[in-house]
């Protein structure tokens, strides 16, 4: 039977984002591998699933920071003798660091073929230069171990084609990891109006939303520097309210950020929420303030939704926002900008809102993950 690794560096990833791929890779025959830290698990998921799926797990000590070298070559060690005594002969990794050691693994074993899905590089358009850099050229020292890479935005697809692979590798675009239009549907009005009232928003309150992890990428503390402005300005937010799914590092420098601009009764933090539907359905907007982003599923979920984005101008938003046809968007850093677009949503009209609300869903017709599955599938077969 042929055996395929999956790697990633948190152990989360695979349910996640992974699971069609599971399910296409046992359908052409393969035994599914799956290394992880277990301890690093950043989105929730219970075993039980993966075993049902037919995925054999391996805990493997993988730092999240490349820079982590001891932890890092002791976990390059544990997959060279999973792939020894498996008999592993294809690895598909995923995550900087996980991407980092798949390829490594194809520099010690020849025959391995190694896949390598980059989720974002780190040498995005603006970034600092020693992202340029460092980054820039790991990766194009990786590449020559790569047989295929995989992107999901055109910025770094026309970065990728200007790496040396293995001979006879590729370079593919694919549209993001796929977005279940099945379960990210508009709400019917009974449902949006039941999840409002258990939020404890009523018919007139205007309801703003972020989705993701606290961290300075996710870039939550502009909203909440905009929301600020908008109160020392005198502006009437009583029936305005702001929250955010998700948790991580940087949590309590969000909430000591609310304390102190006194936004207690206005801001809300839910923490990581599963499923996310109820709360995206029930919002009027999704605010994405994102420095950077690969893709970048929450603003497409939303969209999905029927829920305008007010989106940070990145590589992964330029993929599907279209400014003032399913949203808005401005500078990652320029809260005035935020305020500005989000006054304008506030202001349409009825009919013009339905309408964007409808263009919304349409826009995300291209990222649906049945388009990608075939995508997948057809590279896997190349294998």
């Amino acid at each position: 039977m042929k055996k395929i690794l999956i790697i990633t560096t948190v152990s989360g990833f695979l349910y996640k984002f992974e699971m069609q791929n599971v399910r296409i890779l046992r359908g052409l025959g393969y035994e599914v591998h799956y290394a992880a830290n277990e301890h690093v698990p950043a989105y929730i998921y219970d075993k039980k699933e993966l075993d049902k799926n037919g995925v054999i797990f391996h805990h493997v000590d993988i730092a999240q920071s490349p820079y982590e070298r001891k932890q890092n070559k002791k976990a390059l060690e544990q997959l060279k003798d999973l792939v020894k005594s498996e008999g592993i002969g294809y690895v598909h990794c995923h995550t900087p660091v996980g991407g980092m050691l798949g390829r490594l693994l194809g520099k010690s074993f020849n025959e391995l073929k190694v896949i390598y899905t980059t989720h974002g590089f780190h040498f995005y358009a603006g970034a600092p230069l020693k992202n340029k850099l460092v980054y820039y050229n790991v990766e194009k020292y990786l590449a020559r171990y790569t047989d295929i890479l995989i992107t999901i935005n055109s910025e770094d697809y026309v970065s990728a084609r200007r790496f040396k692979l293995r001979p006879g590798g590729q370079v593919f675009k694919i549209p993001g990891v796929g977005l279940d239009t099945e379960m990210f549907k508009p709400l019917d009005k009974e449902q949006r109006r039941a999840y409002r009232k258990e939020l404890g928003l009523t018919d007139d309150t205007f309801f703003l939303l972020s989705v993701g992890e606290f961290s300075k990428n996710k870039n939550h503390s502009s909203v909440i520097r905009m929301i600020s402005k908008m109160k020392k300005a005198g502006e009437d937010l009583s029936r305005f309210r702001y929250g955010i799914c998700g948790d991580g590092y940087y949590r309590n420098e969000i909430e000591e950020q609310i304390r102190e601009s006194g936004l207690e009764d206005i801001a809300v933090l839910y923490g990581y929420r599963h499923p996310v539907q109820p709360y995206i359905g029930s919002a009027d907007a999704l605010i994405f303030p994102s420095r950077r982003e690969g893709m970048g599923m929450a603003a497409l979920e939303a969209l999905a939704m029927g829920v305008p984005v007010i989106a940070a101008d990145n590589r992964g938003t330029r993929e599907y926002m279209i400014h003032e046809e399913n949203g808005y968007i401005c500078a990652w850093d320029d809260t005035e900008g935020y305020r500005k677009n989000l006054k304008k949503l506030m202001s349409l009209s009825d009919e013009e809102l339905s309408r964007m609300k409808e263009f919304c869903v349409k826009s995300t017709e291209p990222f649906d993950k049945r388009y990608v599955g075939l995508i997948m599938q057809g590279i896997y077969e190349r294998l």
